[in-house]
Protein backbone atom coordinates (compact mmCIF):
# COMPACT_ATOMS: atom_id res chain seq x y z
CA UNK A 1 0.00 0.00 0.00
CA UNK A 2 1.69 3.66 -1.06
CA UNK A 3 0.44 6.67 0.62
CA UNK A 4 0.85 10.74 -1.04
CA UNK A 5 1.54 12.70 1.22
CA UNK A 6 -0.35 16.52 0.36
CA UNK A 7 0.78 19.74 1.10
CA UNK A 8 -1.82 21.19 4.02
CA UNK A 9 -0.07 24.53 3.64
CA UNK A 10 -2.97 27.65 1.92
CA UNK A 11 -2.63 28.99 -1.46
CA UNK A 12 -4.25 32.06 -1.43
CA UNK A 13 -5.35 33.58 -5.30
CA UNK A 14 -3.58 36.30 -5.49
CA UNK A 15 -6.65 38.71 -6.04
CA UNK A 16 -6.13 42.33 -7.59
CA UNK A 17 -7.53 44.89 -5.58
CA UNK A 18 -6.78 48.28 -8.39
CA UNK A 19 -7.07 52.14 -7.57
CA UNK A 20 -10.96 53.04 -8.19
CA UNK A 21 -11.39 56.71 -8.06
CA UNK A 22 -14.75 57.01 -9.27
CA UNK A 23 -17.72 58.57 -6.94
CA UNK A 24 -19.27 54.93 -6.64
CA UNK A 25 -16.28 53.04 -5.64
CA UNK A 26 -15.25 55.71 -3.17
CA UNK A 27 -18.35 56.20 -1.64
CA UNK A 28 -18.17 59.48 -0.11
CA UNK A 29 -15.19 58.28 2.12
CA UNK A 30 -12.02 59.48 1.17
CA UNK A 31 -10.39 56.05 2.63
CA UNK A 32 -12.56 53.55 1.80
CA UNK A 33 -10.89 50.53 3.28
CA UNK A 34 -11.41 47.66 1.08
CA UNK A 35 -8.08 46.44 1.35
CA UNK A 36 -6.67 43.55 3.46
CA UNK A 37 -5.51 44.16 6.47
CA UNK A 38 -3.99 40.68 7.57
CA UNK A 39 -0.68 39.47 5.86
CA UNK A 40 -1.12 35.56 4.93
CA UNK A 41 1.39 34.83 2.62
CA UNK A 42 1.63 31.37 0.86
CA UNK A 43 5.46 30.86 1.90
CA UNK A 44 8.00 31.24 4.86
CA UNK A 45 11.08 33.19 4.13
CA UNK A 46 14.04 31.68 3.80
CA UNK A 47 15.84 34.21 1.92
CA UNK A 48 18.80 36.64 4.18
CA UNK A 49 18.43 40.36 2.68
CA UNK A 50 21.06 42.16 0.81
CA UNK A 51 24.63 42.77 2.90
CA UNK A 52 23.76 46.86 2.23
CA UNK A 53 21.04 46.20 4.62
CA UNK A 54 23.15 46.05 7.56
CA UNK A 55 23.65 49.71 7.55
CA UNK A 56 20.36 50.16 9.23
CA UNK A 57 21.66 48.27 12.85
CA UNK A 58 24.20 51.54 12.17
CA UNK A 59 21.92 54.19 10.70
CA UNK A 60 19.90 53.73 14.33
CA UNK A 61 23.22 52.86 16.27
CA UNK A 62 22.60 56.60 17.72
CA UNK A 63 19.28 55.76 19.48
CA UNK A 64 20.39 52.02 20.48
CA UNK A 65 21.18 53.07 24.52
CA UNK A 66 18.36 55.98 25.22
CA UNK A 67 16.03 54.90 22.77
CA UNK A 68 13.88 57.54 21.24
CA UNK A 69 11.07 60.15 23.15
CA UNK A 70 8.41 62.66 22.26
CA UNK A 71 10.48 65.34 23.65
CA UNK A 72 13.17 64.02 20.67
CA UNK A 73 10.42 64.32 18.30
CA UNK A 74 9.02 67.81 19.25
CA UNK A 75 13.04 69.11 18.78
CA UNK A 76 13.37 67.82 15.77
CA UNK A 77 10.17 69.60 13.86
CA UNK A 78 12.23 72.33 13.08
CA UNK A 79 14.70 70.19 10.70
CA UNK A 80 11.59 68.45 9.03
CA UNK A 81 8.84 68.80 6.43
CA UNK A 82 6.30 66.59 8.01
CA UNK A 83 5.72 64.27 10.77
CA UNK A 84 4.40 60.21 9.65
CA UNK A 85 2.36 58.53 12.45
CA UNK A 86 1.42 55.01 11.58
CA UNK A 87 -1.11 53.62 14.01
CA UNK A 88 -3.13 50.71 13.70
CA UNK A 89 -2.32 50.35 9.78
CA UNK A 90 -3.70 53.50 8.96
CA UNK A 91 -1.06 56.44 8.01
CA UNK A 92 -1.35 60.26 9.77
CA UNK A 93 0.76 63.49 8.08
CA UNK A 94 1.27 66.65 10.11
CA UNK A 95 2.68 69.12 7.55
CA UNK A 96 5.61 71.85 8.76
CA UNK A 97 6.67 73.50 5.71
CA UNK A 98 5.76 73.14 2.23
CA UNK A 99 8.89 70.85 0.05
CA UNK A 100 10.24 71.16 -3.09
CA UNK A 101 8.01 70.02 -5.78
CA UNK A 102 5.60 66.86 -4.89
CA UNK A 103 9.12 65.03 -3.22
CA UNK A 104 7.07 64.53 -0.15
CA UNK A 105 3.89 63.16 -1.83
CA UNK A 106 6.03 60.34 -3.81
CA UNK A 107 7.64 59.42 -0.56
CA UNK A 108 4.34 59.19 1.31
CA UNK A 109 3.10 57.52 -1.23
CA UNK A 110 5.99 55.03 -1.29
CA UNK A 111 5.20 54.00 2.50
CA UNK A 112 1.68 53.63 1.69
CA UNK A 113 2.55 50.96 -1.06
CA UNK A 114 4.96 49.41 2.00
CA UNK A 115 1.23 49.12 3.80
CA UNK A 116 -0.51 47.29 0.91
CA UNK A 117 2.75 45.00 -0.32
CA UNK A 118 3.02 43.71 3.84
CA UNK A 119 -0.56 44.30 5.32
CA UNK A 120 -0.96 44.24 9.10
CA UNK A 121 2.71 44.07 9.32
CA UNK A 122 4.48 47.34 10.06
CA UNK A 123 3.92 48.78 13.13
CA UNK A 124 2.92 51.48 15.30
CA UNK A 125 5.76 54.72 14.57
CA UNK A 126 6.06 57.90 14.78
CA UNK A 127 8.83 59.44 12.58
CA UNK A 128 10.29 63.24 11.09
CA UNK A 129 10.82 63.16 7.55
CA UNK A 130 13.09 66.32 5.64
CA UNK A 131 12.70 65.92 2.05
CA UNK A 132 15.73 68.76 0.89
CA UNK A 133 18.81 67.99 -0.23
CA UNK A 134 21.45 68.77 2.11
CA UNK A 135 21.43 66.71 5.64
CA UNK A 136 20.42 68.15 8.49
CA UNK A 137 21.50 66.89 11.93
CA UNK A 138 24.77 67.27 12.35
CA UNK A 139 27.20 64.42 14.72
CA UNK A 140 29.29 67.43 16.23
CA UNK A 141 26.21 69.36 17.63
CA UNK A 142 25.65 65.98 19.81
CA UNK A 143 28.43 65.03 21.09
CA UNK A 144 30.30 65.99 24.72
CA UNK A 145 29.24 65.61 28.10
CA UNK A 146 26.43 68.24 28.06
CA UNK A 147 24.87 68.11 24.30
CA UNK A 148 21.49 67.04 24.04
CA UNK A 149 20.33 63.73 22.43
CA UNK A 150 19.63 64.11 18.97
CA UNK A 151 16.41 63.97 17.24
CA UNK A 152 15.74 60.87 14.66
CA UNK A 153 15.00 62.29 10.86
CA UNK A 154 14.46 60.93 7.83
CA UNK A 155 16.08 61.69 5.19
CA UNK A 156 17.04 60.55 1.64
CA UNK A 157 20.73 61.51 2.65
CA UNK A 158 23.56 60.68 4.84
CA UNK A 159 27.49 61.07 5.66
CA UNK A 160 29.78 60.16 7.80
CA UNK A 161 29.33 63.77 9.44
CA UNK A 162 25.68 63.23 9.49
CA UNK A 163 22.84 61.52 12.06
CA UNK A 164 20.42 61.52 9.27
CA UNK A 165 18.39 58.76 8.47
CA UNK A 166 18.72 57.43 5.16
CA UNK A 167 15.70 56.47 3.80
CA UNK A 168 15.51 55.61 -0.15
CA UNK A 169 14.72 58.33 -2.37
CA UNK A 170 11.45 59.50 -3.78
CA UNK A 171 12.01 58.88 -7.12
CA UNK A 172 11.59 55.17 -7.24
CA UNK A 173 8.37 55.91 -7.16
CA UNK A 174 8.76 58.63 -9.97
CA UNK A 175 9.86 62.20 -10.10
CA UNK A 176 6.84 63.69 -12.11
CA UNK A 177 7.89 67.28 -12.39
CA UNK A 178 11.32 65.91 -14.81
CA UNK A 179 9.17 62.68 -16.22
CA UNK A 180 11.21 60.24 -14.21
CA UNK A 181 9.05 57.34 -14.52
CA UNK A 182 8.90 54.81 -11.77
CA UNK A 183 11.60 53.18 -11.23
CA UNK A 184 10.41 49.22 -12.58
CA UNK A 185 9.42 51.15 -15.82
CA UNK A 186 12.66 53.58 -15.37
CA UNK A 187 14.87 50.38 -15.19
CA UNK A 188 13.04 48.87 -18.18
CA UNK A 189 13.66 52.05 -20.07
CA UNK A 190 17.53 51.97 -19.24
CA UNK A 191 18.05 48.72 -20.40
CA UNK A 192 16.85 48.92 -23.83
CA UNK A 193 18.14 52.23 -23.96
CA UNK A 194 21.47 51.13 -23.00
CA UNK A 195 21.29 48.22 -26.12
CA UNK A 196 21.09 50.94 -28.73
CA UNK A 197 24.60 51.77 -28.76
CA UNK A 198 27.26 49.24 -28.58
CA UNK A 199 29.87 50.01 -25.53
CA UNK A 200 32.72 50.53 -28.08
CA UNK A 201 30.42 52.91 -30.38
CA UNK A 202 29.56 55.46 -27.29
CA UNK A 203 31.09 58.93 -26.60
CA UNK A 204 34.47 58.83 -25.04
CA UNK A 205 33.61 61.67 -22.57
CA UNK A 206 32.23 61.92 -18.88
CA UNK A 207 28.94 63.07 -19.04
CA UNK A 208 26.27 64.63 -16.72
CA UNK A 209 23.16 66.66 -17.22
CA UNK A 210 21.72 68.49 -14.18
CA UNK A 211 21.22 71.80 -12.36
CA UNK A 212 24.43 73.53 -10.60
CA UNK A 213 22.81 75.88 -9.15
CA UNK A 214 21.73 73.27 -6.20
CA UNK A 215 24.71 72.68 -4.94
CA UNK A 216 28.68 74.12 -4.61
CA UNK A 217 30.24 71.22 -5.54
CA UNK A 218 28.17 71.00 -8.85
CA UNK A 219 28.72 74.49 -9.58
CA UNK A 220 32.98 73.45 -9.02
CA UNK A 221 32.19 70.82 -11.32
CA UNK A 222 30.87 73.10 -14.57
CA UNK A 223 34.45 74.52 -14.39
CA UNK A 224 35.90 71.00 -15.75
CA UNK A 225 33.51 71.72 -18.98
CA UNK A 226 34.91 72.00 -22.46
CA UNK A 227 36.47 75.57 -22.99
CA UNK A 228 39.08 77.58 -25.44
CA UNK A 229 41.31 76.47 -23.30
CA UNK A 230 41.32 72.89 -21.74
CA UNK A 231 39.53 70.04 -22.93
CA UNK A 232 39.14 67.94 -19.26
CA UNK A 233 37.30 64.87 -21.66
CA UNK A 234 34.20 66.05 -19.64
CA UNK A 235 30.81 67.09 -21.33
CA UNK A 236 28.83 69.06 -18.53
CA UNK A 237 25.15 70.25 -19.44
CA UNK A 238 23.06 72.47 -17.42
CA UNK A 239 19.44 71.89 -17.14
CA UNK A 240 17.04 74.51 -17.79
CA UNK A 241 14.24 72.25 -16.15
CA UNK A 242 11.48 75.06 -17.18
CA UNK A 243 12.71 74.81 -20.50
CA UNK A 244 12.71 71.36 -20.61
CA UNK A 245 8.95 70.97 -19.01
CA UNK A 246 7.84 73.19 -22.24
CA UNK A 247 10.12 71.45 -24.66
CA UNK A 248 7.68 67.94 -23.34
CA UNK A 249 11.30 66.50 -22.29
CA UNK A 250 12.40 65.58 -25.58
CA UNK A 251 16.12 66.07 -24.37
CA UNK A 252 16.28 64.77 -21.28
CA UNK A 253 15.18 61.10 -21.19
CA UNK A 254 17.56 59.02 -19.13
CA UNK A 255 17.10 56.21 -21.33
CA UNK A 256 18.84 58.23 -23.86
CA UNK A 257 21.78 59.49 -22.07
CA UNK A 258 23.20 55.44 -22.68
CA UNK A 259 25.80 56.76 -25.57
CA UNK A 260 28.14 58.29 -23.24
CA UNK A 261 30.58 55.59 -21.70
CA UNK A 262 29.46 55.34 -17.59
CA UNK A 263 32.91 55.70 -15.27
CA UNK A 264 31.59 53.79 -12.58
CA UNK A 265 35.38 51.89 -12.26
CA UNK A 266 36.77 49.41 -9.57
CA UNK A 267 33.68 47.57 -8.95
CA UNK A 268 30.69 50.08 -9.26
CA UNK A 269 32.54 53.48 -9.42
CA UNK A 270 35.53 55.38 -9.85
CA UNK A 271 36.39 58.00 -7.15
CA UNK A 272 36.53 61.70 -7.84
CA UNK A 273 38.38 63.67 -5.46
CA UNK A 274 36.35 66.72 -4.33
CA UNK A 275 39.36 69.45 -4.49
CA UNK A 276 40.55 68.00 -7.51
CA UNK A 277 37.55 67.10 -9.80
CA UNK A 278 39.09 67.77 -13.46
CA UNK A 279 42.57 66.39 -13.42
CA UNK A 280 40.65 63.29 -11.73
CA UNK A 281 37.77 63.28 -14.17
CA UNK A 282 40.65 63.54 -17.24
CA UNK A 283 42.66 60.87 -15.87
CA UNK A 284 39.66 58.39 -15.40
CA UNK A 285 38.00 59.47 -19.40
CA UNK A 286 41.99 58.84 -20.59
CA UNK A 287 42.22 55.15 -18.21
CA UNK A 288 39.09 54.21 -19.51
CA UNK A 289 39.84 54.83 -23.02
CA UNK A 290 42.76 53.04 -22.81
CA UNK A 291 41.42 49.73 -21.04
CA UNK A 292 38.29 49.36 -22.77
CA UNK A 293 37.27 45.73 -21.75
CA UNK A 294 38.20 46.72 -18.23
CA UNK A 295 36.04 49.86 -18.01
CA UNK A 296 33.33 47.55 -19.58
CA UNK A 297 33.67 45.12 -16.76
CA UNK A 298 32.83 47.70 -14.21
CA UNK A 299 30.16 49.03 -16.11
CA UNK A 300 28.39 45.94 -16.63
CA UNK A 301 29.32 45.00 -13.03
CA UNK A 302 27.48 48.09 -11.93
CA UNK A 303 24.29 47.75 -14.29
CA UNK A 304 23.76 44.29 -12.32
CA UNK A 305 24.26 45.72 -9.39
CA UNK A 306 20.83 48.04 -10.16
CA UNK A 307 19.44 45.36 -11.89
CA UNK A 308 19.56 42.18 -9.53
CA UNK A 309 20.39 43.91 -6.19
CA UNK A 310 18.52 47.48 -6.16
CA UNK A 311 15.20 46.05 -7.04
CA UNK A 312 11.36 47.10 -5.88
CA UNK A 313 11.33 44.19 -3.88
CA UNK A 314 14.73 45.02 -2.38
CA UNK A 315 13.36 48.95 -1.53
CA UNK A 316 10.23 47.60 0.13
CA UNK A 317 12.25 45.22 2.44
CA UNK A 318 14.73 47.27 3.36
CA UNK A 319 12.19 49.90 4.24
CA UNK A 320 10.09 47.63 5.99
CA UNK A 321 13.35 46.62 8.20
CA UNK A 322 14.33 49.72 8.49
CA UNK A 323 11.13 51.45 10.20
CA UNK A 324 10.61 47.97 12.50
CA UNK A 325 13.87 48.27 13.83
CA UNK A 326 12.82 52.24 14.52
CA UNK A 327 9.86 51.46 16.30
CA UNK A 328 11.41 49.50 18.43
CA UNK A 329 13.24 52.30 19.70
CA UNK A 330 10.31 54.35 20.15
CA UNK A 331 9.87 55.01 24.23
CA UNK A 332 6.09 55.61 23.92
CA UNK A 333 3.13 54.60 22.30
CA UNK A 334 2.64 56.40 18.88
CA UNK A 335 -0.64 58.27 18.85
CA UNK A 336 -2.33 60.79 16.08
CA UNK A 337 -1.19 64.14 16.44
CA UNK A 338 -4.33 66.79 16.74
CA UNK A 339 -3.26 68.43 13.81
CA UNK A 340 -2.24 65.40 11.66
CA UNK A 341 -4.69 64.27 9.01
CA UNK A 342 -4.99 60.63 7.45
CA UNK A 343 -3.59 59.92 4.52
CA UNK A 344 -4.46 56.62 1.90
CA UNK A 345 -4.09 56.09 -1.62
CA UNK A 346 -7.42 57.33 -2.65
CA UNK A 347 -6.94 60.68 -1.02
CA UNK A 348 -3.36 60.48 -2.46
CA UNK A 349 -3.75 60.02 -5.54
CA UNK A 350 -6.93 60.41 -7.02
CA UNK A 351 -6.79 64.58 -6.59
CA UNK A 352 -3.17 64.16 -8.79
CA UNK A 353 -3.80 64.98 -12.72
CA UNK A 354 -1.39 64.32 -15.34
CA UNK A 355 1.71 62.81 -15.09
CA UNK A 356 1.45 62.85 -11.27
CA UNK A 357 -1.51 60.75 -11.49
CA UNK A 358 0.02 58.26 -13.93
CA UNK A 359 2.99 58.30 -11.88
CA UNK A 360 1.41 57.19 -8.79
CA UNK A 361 -0.99 54.55 -10.93
CA UNK A 362 2.00 52.86 -12.02
CA UNK A 363 4.10 52.42 -8.87
CA UNK A 364 0.58 51.09 -7.18
CA UNK A 365 0.89 47.69 -5.54
CA UNK A 366 -2.14 46.02 -6.60
CA UNK A 367 -2.28 43.05 -4.06
CA UNK A 368 -0.42 41.67 -0.82
CA UNK A 369 2.83 39.83 -1.47
CA UNK A 370 2.68 36.24 -1.35
CA UNK A 371 5.95 35.90 0.92
CA UNK A 372 7.19 37.40 4.24
CA UNK A 373 10.23 40.14 3.73
CA UNK A 374 13.62 38.88 4.08
CA UNK A 375 15.50 37.93 6.53
CA UNK A 376 17.55 41.05 8.14
CA UNK A 377 21.39 40.18 8.41
CA UNK A 378 22.92 41.31 11.56
CA UNK A 379 24.90 44.09 11.83
CA UNK A 380 28.41 44.59 11.23
CA UNK A 381 31.21 44.03 13.55
CA UNK A 382 33.08 46.94 14.17
CA UNK A 383 36.21 45.43 12.48
CA UNK A 384 34.35 44.76 9.19
CA UNK A 385 33.47 48.06 9.16
CA UNK A 386 36.67 49.77 9.92
CA UNK A 387 38.55 46.98 7.38
CA UNK A 388 35.65 48.02 4.83
CA UNK A 389 36.67 51.80 5.38
CA UNK A 390 40.22 50.87 4.92
CA UNK A 391 39.68 48.63 1.54
CA UNK A 392 37.82 51.61 0.06
CA UNK A 393 40.75 54.30 1.16
CA UNK A 394 43.44 52.25 -0.26
CA UNK A 395 42.06 51.96 -3.51
CA UNK A 396 41.16 55.77 -3.38
CA UNK A 397 44.75 56.43 -2.84
CA UNK A 398 45.80 53.29 -5.38
CA UNK A 399 43.74 55.69 -8.33
CA UNK A 400 45.31 59.01 -6.94
CA UNK A 401 48.64 57.32 -7.27
CA UNK A 402 48.04 56.28 -10.79
CA UNK A 403 46.41 59.95 -11.21
CA UNK A 404 49.71 61.28 -10.02
CA UNK A 405 51.91 59.60 -12.38
CA UNK A 406 49.55 60.55 -15.61
CA UNK A 407 50.09 63.67 -15.27
CA UNK A 408 53.80 63.96 -14.22
CA UNK A 409 54.27 62.02 -17.55
CA UNK A 410 51.87 64.39 -19.64
CA UNK A 411 53.60 67.37 -17.78
CA UNK A 412 57.31 65.59 -18.53
CA UNK A 413 55.93 65.43 -22.46
CA UNK A 414 55.10 69.20 -22.56
CA UNK A 415 58.38 70.53 -21.06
Amino acid sequence: MSFTLRSTKKHHERVEFPLNCSVAALQGKKCPNKYPSVFEPDESSTETCPDYFRWIHQDLQQWKTSGITEDMIERGKASAHFRLVIVGGNVYVEKYTRPYQTRDVFTKWGILQLLRLYPGKVPDLDLLFYSGDETKIMRSDYQGPNSTLAPPLFHYCGSEETLDIVFPDWTFWGWAEVNIMPWEDMLRAIKKGRKRTKWEQREPYAFWKGNPHVAKNRLDLMKCNLSDQYDWNVRLYYKNWSKVVDEGFNNSKLEDQCTYRSMVPMQHYWPIRRQDKCRDLKFAVEWGNNHTQQAQDIGKAGSKFIEEILTMRNVYDYMFHLLNEYSKLLKYKPTVPSKARRICVESTACKQKGVWKEFLFQSLVKSPSNKPPCELPPPYERQAIQASMDKIDNIDKQVENWGNVYWNKLNDTNQ
